[in-house]
């Protein structure tokens, strides 16, 4: 089994500014935030022009099943924009991307990560 990373992409930097290995506590709050899924996240330009995204792999794949939406999940993307609270993307089996908002404490997440903002 390959080893799986977390990606915090600095979007100001159009990069990835640091790599944080997953773990099950950290998998254990994704697994919260998808179960804590409140509705679709509506707006035209889903990715902001500033903040981060953080990209979590998981192992092994959530069957994630939200109205219309019904796929298995490898990887979840929370965006944070810094203008609203953070949202989640993840893609269906044909890759296609999917918002959500949810409700989670972030800031633990955050803290697992041992990244600040």
């Amino acid at each position: 089994m390959t080893e799986k990373v977390i990606e915090i992409f600095d979007i100001n930097k159009g990069k990835v500014i640091m790599n944080v290995q997953l773990n099950t506590d950290l998998q254990q709050e994704v697994k919260k935030f998808l179960k804590g899924i409140t509705g679709i996240y509506v707006k035209f330009k889903p990715i902001p022009d500033t903040g981060f995204m953080i990209r979590i792999p998981l192992e092994p794949n959530i069957m994630m099943k939200y109205q219309s939406f019904n796929a298995l999940v490898d990887e979840v993307i929370i965006i944070f924009s810094g203008q609203e609270n953070p949202y989640l993307m993840v893609f269906d089996n044909e890759n296609r991307p999917y918002f959500y908002r949810f409700e989670g404490d972030t800031d633990k997440f955050l803290a697992l990560l041992n990244f600040k903002p």
